[in-house]
């Protein structure tokens, strides 16, 4: 159904009526080229795939609830859910921004490539793995092996880190305002640079969140298994 509001249009789809099939259909043929500027979906209760494969400049609110892979694939779109996630929420984003009000099960923002995804309050374990060049910035605190073998990208968390943060990291950097558990093979504690406060402060204010820069101690590879040594015998 669509209607108008403060001149913008406005497409509404509700799930219990419709279904996720009909939902992305629109959102990949008719939505990129019909002007729309606003999906608003109602009644997702924990529904799977919701809006995944976006690339339109368009705004979408889930009203509720989401299960797994909400926002896969994003590309240009601005995806907010006002609720929590399953596993894998915004995988393989490519540019766009994804807001999570709640909270975010394992996988968020996996292998990433652009864009920003927001978590308001936890993600569990492998936050952000296999990133290659996202932006995640998590309220609250992330669980075990969190950024295992990122790429590329940044990952902001507000809150603690569990264990093994950071396992085989490459090229990523790792902001942490609270405890770290335990970090993973490779990742080391490094100190906090001007060009740090500065790009942590701009990623922080386009999430939303006023916390100090000084706060935060940054994770980055200590690069020793960039290559492999022979005469390690294992020994990583």
């Amino acid at each position: 159904m669509e209607q108008r509001a403060g001149g913008s249009r406005i497409v509404d789809f509700d799930l219990e009526k419709q279904t996720v099939r009909e939902l992305n259909q629109y959102l990949h043929k008719e939505l990129p080229k019909n002007g729309v500027e606003e999906v608003r979906i109602f009644n997702p209760d924990g529904a799977h795939h919701i809006a995944v494969g976006m690339d339109a400049p368009a705004k979408v609110d889930i009203m509720g609830n989401a299960g797994y892979f909400v926002a896969g694939m994003n590309k240009h779109a601005e995806v907010t859910v006002r609720g929590s996630v399953g596993w894998s929420v915004a995988e393989n984003i490519m540019s766009g921004t994804v807001r999570v009000e709640g909270y975010a099960s394992e996988c968020a923002g996996a292998s990433g490539r652009g864009g920003l995804l927001v978590i308001e309050k936890d993600a569990s374990s492998r936050c952000g793995i296999s990133m290659k060049g996202n932006d995640i910035v998590v309220g609250g605190s992330v669980g075990h092996f969190s950024a295992f073998m990122a790429q590329a990208g940044r990952l902001v968390v507000c809150g603690d880190a569990g264990d093994g943060l950071g396992d085989s990291l490459y090229e990523a950097v790792i902001y942490v305002r609270g405890e770290m558990k335990g970090l993973g093979a490779d990742a080391r504690e490094e100190p906090t640079t001007e060009e740090d406060h500065a790009s942590l402060a701009g990623l922080l204010e386009r999430a939303g969140f006023d916390h100090d820069t000084e706060e935060f101690k940054r994770v980055a590879s200590a690069r020793s298994l960039y290559h492999w040594n022979a005469d390690r015998d294992q020994g990583y």
